[in-house]
């Protein structure tokens, strides 16, 4: 499974952006697919997951402001985020794994497939 993730950018304090997470290579539908975020000088943690289930798990400080969909025809997953926060300033990765199991949705080793990564920034 190839991931090639889009969407990041510049925005304010406040404001909305969405991501993009396009698979190819593979079919994904019973894969997990999870945001990640590294911000300078920081490990990388875990922000949501969906799995194939549609269930979706967050990160509590982005709980109500960010939403992670899937569109398995299009083999995409998107985050949206709403509510921009500076401390939301970090490089997105997607990451897909057809074996990780929902106690382990927020360890990034446990996922086999990552994309390149997108920078998002916000000013306050």
């Amino acid at each position: 499974v190839q991931l090639q993730a889009s969407g990041g950018g510049l925005a304010q304090a406040g404001d909305s952006l969405g991501l993009s997470c396009v698979a190819s290579g593979h079919t994904f539908n019973n894969y997990v697919v999870a945001w990640f975020r590294q911000a300078p000088e920081k490990e990388r943690e875990f922000v949501a997951a969906i799995n194939r289930g549609r269930y979706t798990f967050y990160e509590d400080s982005v709980k109500g402001r960010f939403t992670i969909s899937r569109d398995n025809a299009k083999m995409t997953v998107y985050l949206r985020m709403n509510s921009l926060k500076p401390e939301d300033t970090a490089v997105y990765y997607c990451a897909a794994s057809s074996s990780v199991i929902v106690s382990a949705y927020r360890v990034s080793d446990m996922y086999n497939y990552w994309g390149q990564g997108t920078q998002v920034t916000v000013s306050s």
